[in-house]
C-alpha cells in the first residue's frame, strides 16, 4: 500500500500548506472529470446556462450558485461512490442505499436548477423570439 500523502495542515509554512490544499481538492476535481460521465455532462450543461443567461441578459449570480449547487454534490456523491466502494468492494444493500441517496441528492439539486432556470430564462428567451 503506498504511503500517505504529506498533510496540508501539518506543514510548518503555512501557505504552501494551503497550496497543497488547493492542489488536492483540483485533483478530486480532474478524477471527477476523468471517471463522471455526469460530472462532465454537469459542467457543459453549466457552461450552456451561463452563455444562455449572458446572452439573455439575466444575471448570471443565481446561475452560477445553481452550477456551484448541482457540481458540489456531483463531487460529494463522487466522493462516497469511491468510499463505499472502498469499505464495501462487494455487493452489499447498504452500500447500494448509500450510493443511491447520494445519486438523488444530485437528482433533486439538479431538477431544481432545471425549474429555477425555467423560471429564469423562459421569459427573456419568449421575448427574445418575439413570442411575448
Amino acid at each position: 500500500m503506498a504511503g500517505l500523502p504529506p498533510r496540508p495542515r501539518e506543514d510548518p509554512r503555512p501557505l504552501k500548506g494551503v497550496l497543497r490544499s488547493f492542489a488536492y481538492a483540483w485533483e478530486g476535481v480532474g478524477y471527477a472529470w476523468r471517471v463522471q460521465r455526469n460530472f462532465r455532462l454537469q459542467v457543459y450543461l453549466g457552461l450552456l446556462a451561463l452563455g444562455l443567461a449572458l446572452w439573455l441578459g439575466v444575471s448570471p449570480l443565481p446561475v452560477l450558485l445553481l452550477i456551484a449547487l448541482v457540481l458540489s454534490l456531483e463531487l460529494l456523491n463522487t466522493a462516497l461512490e469511491a468510499l463505499t466502494d472502498l469499505v464495501s468492494p462487494v455487493y452489499h444493500p447498504l452500500a447500494k442505499r448509500a450510493k443511491d441517496t447520494a445519486a438523488a441528492a444530485v437528482l433533486v439539486a439538479s431538477l431544481s436548477a432545471l425549474l429555477v432556470g425555467l423560471y429564469l430564462f423562459l421569459p427573456p428567451l419568449l421575448a427574445r423570439l418575439g413570442l411575448s
